[in-house]
């Protein structure tokens, strides 16, 4: 582990696995089916998914072969986020969240890239990816149980189905239409 990871991992202290499923439980009875934040919800169950494929692959090849499409799929997730939410985000007066998200965002591109130059399979390259999916998980919590909850609670119902039809625009863009489920 790097010196900027261990400095990471220090003052963000991972939420616990119970948390982060009581938060988006509750954010899941909170969601209408097909809006963007049931979406969005699919898409986090969709990269944690896809860590553990990165994981658990068996070989090289296959881990790199998971290695991008975890990358594909976070890429996807956070330009549409970025795209429609955070945006969505400063209008209702949480710019500073948006500016973490987009932050932190840009941090995990960074580390994905990082994760390309470590040679499959080894310990460094486990631990680089288990470093990455923590700053990720925390992020994911940090959306389900506050950001996006406010978001939804505070945007207009007339202007909620334009952000499902934004969010899911800008998923294909990137990601493709079905690639991510």
């Amino acid at each position: 582990m790097s010196f900027f990871d261990k400095i990471v991992a220090a003052i963000t202290p991972p939420e616990s696995d119970e948390k982060r499923m009581e938060a988006r439980a509750h954010a899941r009875s909170l969601a209408v089916p097909g809006d963007w934040l049931s979406q969005v919800l699919d898409h986090h169950d969709e990269i944690e998914a896809a860590f553990a494929a990165v994981k658990r692959a068996p070989d090289a090849e296959a881990q790199r072969l998971a290695q991008k499409r975890l990358a594909v799929i976070l890429t996807g997730h956070s330009n549409a986020e970025e795209s429609v939410l955070y945006p969505a985000l400063v209008d209702e007066g949480h710019k500073a969240h948006a500016g973490l998200g987009y932050e932190e965002q840009a941090a995990a591109k960074v580390q994905m890239a990082l994760l390309e130059k470590i040679e499959p399979l080894s310990q460094d390259y486990l631990d680089k990816l288990e470093h990455i999916r923590g700053a990720v998980t925390h992020h994911m919590y940090q959306e389900e149980s506050s950001w996006f909850l406010d978001l939804q609670n505070e945007v207009p119902k007339a202007d909620q189905a334009m952000l499902s039809r934004r969010y899911a625009e800008e998923i294909d863009r990137y990601v493709g239409a079905g690639a991510v489920a």
